[in-house]
């Protein structure tokens, strides 16, 4: 246990050193060698810990210290006082009360609430942490040794004289692996609450790199809206303080399943701080004003980190919630309705980060359904949901920078030549796209998961969101993957200029993938089934394991094909493009049509905007999701005795 206790503050600290290095180093050689190193040490660690620890029940640490309770609370403060900084310099007034709501409140708790409140276990682990461990290690660090290529493209594409500001981002990358580090670890609920509002300022900045109207406008979007979130969670650390007496999230899940009255309230809160964090309606704008920034950023975001600490906090809460209807409702609802209008909004885009957006949104939604039921069924879909998207989505949003830096556009409907073009990175994108909506990959599993949880609950309306979402998911996968595999073209090919950083993080986040697909029944055994009998005192696995390894082999099988059945090294005899016609000229794709004119093949998708559109679609979502967390907190007031 004391190498455990170790390797949780190693990871916990160790980003916060490479931070500050990568803050004064300006010359691109050290930072690349510095950021490789980095990465390894910290994947290397995560993945000592977890494979330490397979099978471990909840294992607490004895650490308390009034120094570390004041060092928080301190960087809470200066959070909120740097956001009130720049909302003065950019004249943003919502941005800057909600700062100073949070300073007051920050200082309130410590001060009267909170100095007789003691944690004697500040840390802990469990196998969900373990979970998030790998996902925050691996994936997390191979996002950032992407963007050394990517961001040096990324800079090489700014007007000349622009300020070189990489060294603030690479720092705030590693921070932000350091905060997700101090979420999942944290037993003492003040000091998760520090390492929610550091992601919440790092993601800020991080948006608003280019400094753009546009970008400084997301930035504060996204900051008024996590604010709002954090606002929750403190709301949470007050109710906690007033009903409990304890701030150790250990004891306050516990106290939940067994009286869950007394904390509905505090659920209720910190499932509102969850849900804003990770961008279900009626918060989604932030996430998808998120896409301004460059594509490491969007990646860091969407997969490993932002995001999924708020799906976290959800699954944490999912024992309280399946006893606490109020906010178990709330949750249900307000993540179904997320995934199914999400999933039919990105129908309408063609912006290749956007689709990823609302995909991502949309199965958020689904995570946060999960969560809302609280069954160990629901649970265990839950997780792989979790490990699945995190991966697949790195790998896409990745895919989507190196190809947007290498054939000018992010756009759908300019990817028709992408196979010929960029051969590997399109089988790289294709992957990742089959992985989140086809048979035999492990999302699939995990959405078949779900919905035998959904049966077993017997909650009808959640079949039926579930069926139609997926629907409208499959739809939009496919259209895009069509795009990839259905047309061929130019032989020009453009892979030469990728850099050697960003094909080892791609090569990584699919062998991860595959890798987690092919050994999914192991992962359950060994991570997710110890986190639920230990949780619930009942298996969660609602699947047969021998359907699992059926699909594991399948996997390999589909994987095999992919990579190896179509090499593009075989020779082909190139002949005239035939279209019912006379070709005209064949890198165009234009003929001679049935008037002797010349006409223009073209294969385009269709979109539907006037039916899935953004602007029809969303106020349906906001509107009632907005009820339904209005109607969970006046019934948490209702229900939570208060004693002052």
């Amino acid at each position: 246990m004391e190498l455990s206790f170790g390797l949780l503050g190693f990871l916990i600290v160790f980003p916060l050193i490479v931070a500050a290095l990568l803050l004064v180093v300006r010359q691109e050689a050290p930072r690349r060698i510095i950021v490789i190193a980095a990465a390894i040490v910290i994947a290397v660690a995560s993945i000592a810990l977890v494979l330490g620890n397979l099978g471990a029940s909840t294992t607490l640490f004895a650490l308390q210290s009034e120094a570390i309770d004041f060092v928080c609370t301190g960087i809470s403060v200066a959070i909120a006082a740097v956001i009130i900084g720049f909302a003065v310099r950019y004249k943003n007034l919502w941005a800057g009360l909600l700062a100073a709501v949070q300073i007051v409140g920050t200082l309130v708790l410590e001060f009267v609430f909170a100095h007789e409140i003691e944690v004697p276990y500040g840390l802990y682990f469990d196998s969900l942490s373990l979970l998030m461990t790998f996902i925050i290690g691996v994936v997390g660090s191979g996002i950032c040794v992407y963007a050394l290529g990517y961001m040096e493209d990324f800079q090489a594409h700014e007007p000349e004289g622009a300020a070189d500001r990489r060294p603030l981002f690479f720092a705030l990358m590693f921070v932000f692996l350091s905060a997700m580090y101090v979420i999942v670890f944290s037993n003492n609920m003040e000091w998760m609450f520090t390492g929610w509002e550091v992601t919440t300022v790092c993601s800020f900045l991080l948006i608003g790199y280019t400094r753009t109207d546009e970008a400084i406008a997301n930035a504060f979007r996204q900051i008024i809206m996590n604010l709002a979130g954090g606002i929750g969670f403190l709301a949470a650390l007050y109710s906690c303080a007033l009903t409990v007496g304890t701030f150790s999230f250990f004891e306050f899940l516990a106290i939940g399943v067994n009286s869950p009255a007394v904390v509905t309230l505090a659920v209720t809160a910190l499932a509102f701080a969850g849900i804003t964090k990770a961008a279900q309606m009626p918060f989604q704008t932030w996430l998808l004003g998120a896409m301004v920034a460059p594509t490491p950023t969007s990646a860091l975001l969407h997969s490993s980190t932002m995001v999924k600490a708020g799906v976290f906090m959800l699954v944490k809460l999912a024992p309280v919630l399946s006893v606490a209807p109020a906010p178990a409702i709330m949750v249900m609802l307000v993540g179904g309705v997320t995934f199914a209008l999400c999933s039919f909004m990105a129908i309408s885009q063609s912006n290749a980060k956007r689709v990823l957006a609302y995909s991502t949104i949309a199965n958020l939604g689904l995570i946060t359904m999960c969560a809302g039921v609280g069954s160990p069924e629901a649970v265990w879909a839950a997780c792989f949901l979790i490990l699945f998207h995190a991966i697949a989505k790195s790998l896409l949003f990745l895919c989507v920078g190196t190809a947007e830096h290498h054939i000018g556009s992010r756009d759908i409907e300019d990817m028709d030549l992408l196979f010929d073009r960029m051969p590997r990175l399109a089988r790289f994108m294709m992957l990742g796209i089959m992985a989140m909506f086809i048979a035999p990959f492990g999302m699939l599993m995990a959405k078949w998961a779900t919905l035998v949880s959904f049966v077993d609950a017997r909650q009808v309306a959640l079949i039926l969101i579930l069926a139609f979402g997926s629907a409208a998911t499959f739809m939009f996968w496919a259209k895009w993957l069509g795009k990839l595999a259905g047309i061929a073209g130019s032989p020009e090919n453009v892979e030469g200029t990728v850099k050697p950083t960003e094909w080892a993080a791609l090569l990584l986040m699919a062998c991860l993938l595959v890798l987690a697909c092919v050994f999914l029944p192991v992962i359950s055994a060994a991570v997710v089934e110890p986190y639920i009998f230990t949780t619930y005192g009942a298996l969660g696995q609602d699947i047969s394991g021998d359907n699992l390894w059926l699909a594991s082999l399948c996997t390999v099988v589909v994987v095999a094909v992919l990579f190896a059945g179509v090499n593009g090294r075989q020779k082909s005899r190139r002949v005239n493009v035939y279209l019912a016609g006379i070709s005209r000229d064949n890198d165009s794709r234009s003929f001679q049509n049935a008037l002797s004119g010349t006409a223009e093949a073209s294969v385009r998708n269709w979109y539907m905007e006037a039916i899935f559109g953004e602007s029809r679609i969303a106020p349906v979502g906001v509107v009632f999701n907005s009820l339904i967390m209005v109607v969970a907190f006046v019934v948490a007031f209702v229900v939570t005795p208060i004693v002052f």
